[in-house]
């Protein structure tokens, strides 16, 4: 199991003022960018005793929480955590479909709602969805593995 990173780091800004979440966002990157596991825990307690984390303690807390379900994604090369942890698809599929729902209060049927699913769903399908940024050099990391998994 594996806690998404951009999930914590939401969670980690909901702590900060709206005026602090950029340098609170700056100062939480290289917890997540660091290049081992070794590297990211002295970085989270680099954090911790510097200035935002004395002015939000709470944001550390959920992150040594997590710890144990957030360091799997430190086992990758760097190459495909740029991949694995931008890319949300479902993630953006929910966001899309809850802002169709979240304006309607009620429906007449359960026809009507799956209908109007079925619509937003195709919409959402047509537009055109980028790639993840140098996807083939990640895929060729994995090797056997993902080839043999894909056909």
């Amino acid at each position: 199991m594996q806690t998404c990173i951009v999930h914590l780091i939401r969670n980690s800004l909901e702590y900060a003022s709206y005026k602090d979440r950029k340098s609170v966002a700056a100062a939480l990157r290289p917890i997540y960018a660091a290049a081992g596991e070794q590297a990211a825990k002295q970085a989270l307690e680099v954090f911790a005793e510097g200035p935002s984390g004395a002015k939000y303690p709470t944001i550390v807390q959920p992150w040594r929480r997590a710890w144990e379900n957030v360091t799997p994604f430190f086992v990758f090369p760097s190459d495909i955590r740029r991949v694995v942890y931008p890319t949300n698809a479902i993630e953006s599929l929910n966001m899309q479909l809850r802002k169709i729902f979240k304006t309607r209060d009620h429906f007449l049927n359960d026809e009507a709602a799956i209908k109007l699913l079925w619509l937003a769903l195709r919409n959402v399908l047509a537009k055109s969805v980028r790639a993840a940024f140098d996807w083939f050099s990640a895929m060729s990391q994995f090797g056997e593995r993902f080839t043999n998994a894909r056909g």
